[in-house]
């Protein structure tokens, strides 16, 4: 995924706040998470949906069956989301083969060359 400058430094900015700060920015939701874990789970909205505002990022946490664990998870899992996005790779440079490099494939070809043709028959 492309991001634009802008975004990248929004999500680095972002990744380094304080978790109270984070969330001040994210919009939170919750929801009836299913699976297992009981009635407790299937009942009430244990769930947690976070969309970081700035950037778009969404993550969500249905793991445990306390809202504030999933909470904490879906933190942590929006942290790393805005550090994967605020990561800018770094420029790859176009290299040259060495003329080693170059002697020694030709060789190689060379020498497969005369083996195939020392199999012909004349």
């Amino acid at each position: 995924m492309l991001a634009s400058p802008a975004l990248r430094a929004a999500a680095r900015r972002s990744a380094a706040l304080a978790d109270d700060a984070l969330s001040a920015e994210c919009e939170e939701t919750f929801f009836v998470a299913s699976g297992p874990g009981g009635q407790h789970r299937n009942k009430t909205e244990s769930g947690v949906r976070l969309v970081h505002r700035p950037t778009g990022v969404a993550v969500s946490a249905t793991e445990r069956r306390s809202q504030l664990q999933n909470r904490l998870a879906a933190l942590e899992r929006l942290r790393e989301r805005l550090a994967a996005l605020g990561h800018e790779p770094r420029r790859r440079r176009a290299t040259r083969p060495t003329r080693g490099s170059v002697e020694r494939r030709i060789e190689a070809k060379k020498r497969t060359a005369r083996k195939k043709a020392d199999r012909r028959f004349d």
